[in-house]
């Protein structure tokens, strides 16, 4: 079964199951200069548990600003983000990093990978930063690397490895906490054609098995035909378009 037989089937699934984010007449304004500059207003949409969507637009449309705040990382101007019952936009800090620590992960265009430690210790990090022992988190940091086919680089710095390795370490450290939510903000913009090819299909393959539910912030258009949605910022709006009418 393909993504694209999948999403059928999953969304003949989903027809009565509640969404897992919903989005309320969201704006975000930045202070320019004397002005405001309304990057994006009055958006509402929802996403149901283990949907797959793309947020396309032009560069400055607002796209990795959505996903900051529907990550909770920022905060809207106006408007709300429940996950599930839980209002984002109303946590405290300490709330909130307790929210992205338990339920979401991110995965940037840049991995940021920690250069002096392994890609088994990095993948680890997110674990290893709430005290827990590195003898408790090697396992499933082993785990990880297995899961994207790396396991025979656990021992290599970030400098030893290419750059879709690096970015397949970055994924399995998003994951590594169990979360339901995956933020992924242009992952493979930094690749080349045959690596991000590769990359997304990794994404696609972990979001099935893992029962994700995955936001995909991508200039990639071949890859955002094969994700189950399509919403597209322009223009400070938000209009939902069918994978399908993207060009091929």
């Amino acid at each position: 079964m393909d993504l694209r037989e999948a999403a059928v089937h999953l969304n003949s699934q989903m027809v009565e199951q509640e969404p897992l984010l919903r989005v309320q007449g969201l704006k975000k304004v930045f202070r320019s200069g004397e002005s405001d500059l309304v990057l994006f207003e009055n958006l509402s949409f929802e996403v149901k548990r283990g949907e797959m969507l793309a947020i396309v637009g032009e560069s400055g449309a607002g796209k990795s600003t959505l996903l900051h705040i529907l990550g909770a990382l920022d905060r809207p101007s106006a408007g709300d983000v429940y996950c599930a019952n839980l209002r984002l936009n109303s946590l405290s800090a300490d709330e909130a990093a307790a929210f992205r620590n338990r339920d979401a992960g991110f995965v940037w265009q840049f991995h940021y990978l920690l250069p002096e430690f392994t890609a088994a210790e990095n993948v680890a990090m997110p674990l290893l930063v709430q005290g827990r022992t590195w003898a408790e988190v090697a396992p499933q940091a082993s785990r990880w690397l297995r899961e994207v086919g790396l396991e025979q680089r656990g021992h290599h710095r970030s400098g030893e490895l290419s750059g879709g390795e690096q970015q397949r370490i970055a994924l399995a450290r998003a994951l590594i906490t169990g979360p339901a939510l995956l933020f992924a903000d242009e992952p493979t913009g930094d690749l080349d054609g045959r690596t991000a090819d590769a990359v997304f299909e990794l994404i696609a393959r972990l979001h099935r098995q893992h029962q994700l539910t995955s936001l995909i912030a991508t200039h990639n258009i071949s890859f955002a035909r094969r994700c189950h949605r399509v919403l597209r910022l322009e223009k400070g709006r938000a209009e939902e378009i069918s994978p399908e009418s993207l060009p091929a």
